[in-house]
């Protein structure tokens, strides 16, 4: 039979049809194929290695609290002149050692021993006229005995008397102010210390209160720690701390000397004051910061770096049968031991596999794989 040349055609429309769905099919087969072998296994488990983890141990450790602070000289004085004039002299300068009862600096004493002078005329003055007071009154008190004058001159001459005492008794006192004026000119160190600063030239007219010079005993010095209410109820007079100067490795001792009993307003804060003995490297004004030891405890500890603090709640990240556990733990004890800040967590059990935070945030199930488990 022969086949029209329409139906010719159709056929070949059939077959190019069917060849184009048959590449079109190949195509994506191998797309798909190529896929799933570029497409990464999930179940692979991430390795760890020995600083990702931490072995938790029972140890003991003494719980601390973070303090810090500027150090003040225990004993210091800010010598101000008492009088006003000019500074005749003034013989230190900053970083020269005093004694208790040095002349530091003068003033100018010129016009108050004129006035001690005065006062001593005065009082002088009125020395003698209690002499001729008291001699009227004996001389009155014979005539009255003998008659020849009445009690009414003699009381007259005895107020006379009383009078002129008073009239010396205040000349006097006048006498040692003026006098005191003239102990002002000399300024005196009233402590063993250091000048810290000079705060004044001579030749310099100065007035009453004016300051000279500051001195400062390094023998002793004080840290004033601010603690919360919770923390100061741990805190005892007498408990030790380890305090780091800023800028060194150096680590001198200290202890509380005294707790302040009230608040202070508005943050409710308390204040605890730390005693250090003088040390070489220690200088009043310098900035230290340590840890308060307040009791020893033994507990299970982490690192406190490893607690975590991205949810709603505290956690860490553990391992459990080689998969990752997120574990909530409480805000416990924290301390320090060989130079590490631990964490007290009574909900993580001795043994317990903990991830730092060089293994970063995983997701809880992901599996994990130790290089090297640790000692």
């Amino acid at each position: 039979m022969k086949l029209s040349k329409r139906n010719i055609l159709l056929i070949v429309l059939l077959i190019a049809i069917a060849a184009f769905g048959a590449y079109k099919f190949a195509s994506n087969k191998n797309k798909t194929a190529e896929a799933l072998s570029t497409k990464p296994q999930a179940n692979l488990p991430i390795e760890l290695t020995i600083s990702d983890v931490f072995n938790a141990q029972t140890i003991t450790m003494t719980q601390g609290l973070p303090v810090s602070g500027t150090l003040k000289a225990s004993r210091s004085a800010m010598i101000k002149a008492r009088v006003a004039g000019e500074l005749m002299t003034l013989e230190v300068r900053e970083g020269d050692a005093v004694k208790a009862g040095q002349i530091i600096a003068k003033v100018d004493p010129t016009e108050y021993l004129a006035r001690q002078r005065q006062a001593q005329q005065q009082a002088e003055a009125a020395r003698a006229q209690v002499e001729i007071a008291q001699r009227q009154f004996d001389n009155n008190s014979a005539l009255v005995n003998q008659g020849f004058i009445s009690k009414t001159a003699l009381d007259t001459s005895i107020a006379s008397l009383n009078a002129a005492k008073a009239t010396h008794q205040a000349a006097l006192s006048a006498l040692d102010v003026t006098s005191k004026a003239v102990e002002d000119c000399m300024l005196k160190s009233p402590l063993n210390g250091f000048v810290s600063q000079r705060l004044a030239q001579v030749g310099e007219r100065v007035a009453p209160e004016a300051r000279i010079v500051e001195v400062v005993d390094l023998s002793q010095f004080e840290l004033e720690a601010t603690l919360t209410p919770t923390d100061a109820l741990s805190v005892k007079v007498g408990q030790a701390a380890k305090l780091n100067i800023e800028g060194s490795t150096q680590e001198v001792a200290a202890k509380v000397l005294r707790i302040n009993p009230s608040t202070q307003v508005g943050s409710r804060s308390i204040l605890v004051y730390l005693g250090i003995q003088g040390h070489p490297a220690l200088r009043h004004g310098v900035f230290v910061q340590g840890t308060l030891g307040t009791q020893k405890i033994q507990t299970v500890a982490i690192p406190l770096e490893s607690v975590r603090t991205d949810k709603s709640t505290p956690y860490v990240q553990v391992v459990q049968d080689g998969k990752v556990a997120h574990v909530k733990v409480s805000v416990g004890a924290k301390g320090e031991v060989s130079g590490k800040a631990l964490m007290a967590v009574p909900e993580i059990v001795e043994g317990t596999l903990v991830l730092t935070p060089s293994a970063g945030a995983l997701r809880e199930g992901t599996l994990v794989k130790l290089q090297t488990l640790p000692k």
